[in-house]
Parts: C-alpha cells; structure tokens; sequence
C-alpha cells in the first residue's frame, strides 16, 4: 500500500517541477481570481477517463462532475451530489454549455446488462435505476444474433441521451434553457482511439469530432 503513495508523491514533485512552472501564470491567475467554468462536464468516474485532457481545458474552464455511468437522477429522484453539482454550475457559475460524456468498455453500462453481476454491490445496483430506461430502449432495437460488442456502443449512447432527459428536469437547467442561456451535448468518448462522437440529431446520431456519421 505504501508504494502506491510513494508513487502519488513522485507524480505531485514532477508536477511542482516540471508542469507548474510552464503554466505558473495560468495557475496564480485561477486562484486570484473567481472561477467561471464554460461547461459542466459530465464524465463517469471510469480511471480512464481524463475530462481535462480530452478537451485540452485549462485550470477554471471546465466544472467536472463525475460518478459512476455519468448518471443524472431526475429532479426529486436521489437528491443529493449530483443535483447540488448541477444546481451550483448552472444556478452560481452560470456555465453557458453541459457536457454528459459517456464512454466505451463502461463498466456501469456492463452492470446495466447483467444486473447479477452488481448483486454484492446494493448502492451500485440502486444508482443503476437511473439507467433502466436506456437499457429498455438498448435491447428493444437490438436484433437477432447481434454481437455484444453492439448492444453495449447502443446501450453508452442511449444511456448518455437519456440523462440529458433527467438533466432537462431539474428547474435550474430548465429555466436557463428557456432563457437562452445554456446549451447541452451528448459525447461518447472511445478509449482507445481517442475518438469521441457528439449526438447531432435523429438523422445523423452520433458524429465523430472532425469526421462524419
């Protein structure tokens, strides 16, 4: 247990060393200052996942909020975290853009299609709730003999566009797009290419940054 400490404090001294001073303005700057992040992002707590780095965004541009599956409980359903992260950026911060970002090789979305396998997980099985809808949806557009690999990238996308849904319930997100004042997007981030597609519409679905449907 120890060395994996050791190896938390060697990362810390090659921050002070080596990153921090590069952007040593950049940083004293964020902290004399109010923050006022653009976009909520909302990201799955997946170790893989890196929000900062994947939209290459400075310290005080991005307010990240993370959990397991990105999930967004509906207004009044689990009140907690999630809707006080929501009501602060949108209400406080006034973020003009949310981000839900879903991404491949989901272990949440796993757990999404085979329950037994979270059955010794209670809160993981009951945070899981918030996503039934997607799974529903996922499987009744499936076909005959389609792989897994498939009904798992159907599940992440339908998954992502359904917590947009619950985000539109909370009065804080609502009144500020009634307004005109905020905007969302769904992403699905894939791992090991890097590649990471944002929903278009109903005709176009799921786009690729820089390259088409």
């Amino acid at each position: 247990m120890q060395d994996v400490l050791e190896q938390l404090k060697a990362g810390i001294r090659r921050f002070q060393t080596e990153v921090y001073p590069e952007q040593a303005e950049v940083y004293r700057k964020a902290a004399s200052e109010p923050q006022e992040p653009h976009t909520l992002f909302i990201a799955c707590a997946d170790s893989r996942i890196d929000p900062e780095l994947i939209t290459q965004s400075k310290p005080g541009e991005i307010f990240v909020l993370r959990n397991i599956g990105n999930l967004i409980p509906a207004y009044g359903e689990m009140m907690g975290g999630v809707s006080a992260v929501v009501e602060y950026a949108v209400s406080l911060l006034k973020v003009r853009h949310i981000v839900v970002c879903g991404h491949a090789d989901c272990g949440a979305m796993k757990g999404l299609l085979a329950p037994e396998s979270v059955t010794s997980l209670p809160a993981v099985s009951n945070w899981l709730k918030n996503a039934t809808a997607a799974r529903s949806v996922a499987e009744a557009l499936g076909e005959k003999h389609e792989s897994a690999a498939v009904l798992m990238r159907r599940v992440t996308e339908q998954n992502v566009l359904f917590q947009i849904q619950h985000l539109r319930t909370h009065p804080s997100v609502a009144a500020a797009i009634a307004r005109g004042e905020l905007t969302i997007s769904a992403w699905v981030y894939e791992i090991g290419t890097g590649e990471v597609r944002i929903w278009e519409d109903d005709e176009k679905g799921f786009v690729p940054v820089g390259g088409t449907a």
